[in-house]
């Protein structure tokens, strides 16, 4: 971090990311620490839930096989929680409560007596973002070694499970009648609407002392943000599609959220792990190598077209 600073980070930040204020690098390393820690807390969170979605999925589950591998699973969710656990603890020494809108999608995902809806909450919406979301956290802490190995062990546990999850629903819900087919719809929906919330990080700027309603406002405006939220969908929709979920009705709120840009990129089955957009690695890597922007006005519209 300090020698990003000492490359002149502050005055990226300020000029790609334009926020409420000027940042100095004292405050640039509080947000950076204090962002850090939230999403890996977030990513604990999650692991806990996994857990125990997962061992839900062996007892309801129909098929043998789909048990077996679901029992595979939920000991790599307990690896995924004491690591996270213990990098947040021994390593970090910063951590978050569960964001609200990810406690109620956990608590919807694992209360539904409903198997499929289990597996397409947890192995699709979840851990599909996730995907996406740890594949960013590695290009922002890519001078943290530890981390660097932490997160790819787990993206390699993570792929697997989505792309699970994709064989095992593929083909069940072209068989479903259109009332059963709308619950799913309006499921993926809420999910979607509950995860995005997850990434506004508000809690980051309550624990900073900062003017939340001001700083969320930023966070939900700027393009680089905006930029950062819907990459992590690029797995998700796109596991959807092949999962025939992409329907009408789903399709339009996706295009409210514009989201749909994803729909061609490759799903889980084809490619197991999430790529982040190209141009979303160039922003990262000039912010985190400090190297100053040829033309703002290029990189702001560069982040609006994520």
């Amino acid at each position: 971090m300090q020698q990003r600073l000492d490359n002149g980070m502050a005055t990226i930040v300020n000029t790609m990311m334009n926020p409420p204020m000027p940042m100095e690098d004292e405050a640039i390393m509080r947000m950076q620490l204090n962002m850090n820690a939230f999403m890996l807390s977030q990513f604990l969170h999650g692991e806990q839930g996994a857990l125990i979605a997962t061992a839900k999925i062996v007892q309801g589950v129909p098929w043998e096989e789909a048990k077996y591998y679901a029992a595979n699973q939920v000991a790599d969710e307990a690896r995924h929680v004491e690591v996270y656990h213990r990098y947040l603890t021994e390593k970090l020494g910063i951590s978050y409560e569960i964001v609200p809108s990810l406690r109620t999608l956990l608590d919807d995902i694992v209360k539904d007596p409903r198997w499929d809806v289990t597996f397409l909450g947890m192995q699709i919406m979840v851990e599909g973002l996730a995907l996406a979301a740890f594949g960013v956290t590695k290009l922002q802490m890519a001078d943290e070694p530890l981390i660097q190995d932490l997160i790819t062990r787990v993206m390699q546990d993570e792929s697997r499970h989505v792309a699970f999850g994709v064989l095992t629903l593929n083909d069940l819900y072209a068989q479903m009648s259109s009332s059963e087919l709308r619950e799913r719809e309006e499921f993926v929906i809420e999910a979607t609407y509950l995860l995005r919330d997850r990434l506004l990080m508000e809690p980051v700027f309550e624990r900073l002392g900062w003017d939340v309603p001001l700083w969320t406002e930023w966070a939900k405006g700027t393009p680089f943000m905006i930029g950062f939220r819907q990459m992590m969908f690029s797995k998700i929709v796109p596991n959807l599609k092949r999962l025939g979920l992409l329907t009408p009705r789903v399709r339009d709120a996706y295009a409210k959220m514009d989201l749909l840009r994803f729909e061609h990129m490759k799903d889980s089955v084809e490619e197991p792990e999430a790529t982040p957009p190209h141009e979303l690695v160039e922003l990262l890597s000039q912010l985190m190598s400090g190297k100053a922007a040829e033309s703002n006005g290029g990189l702001q519209q560069s982040a609006a077209a994520q």
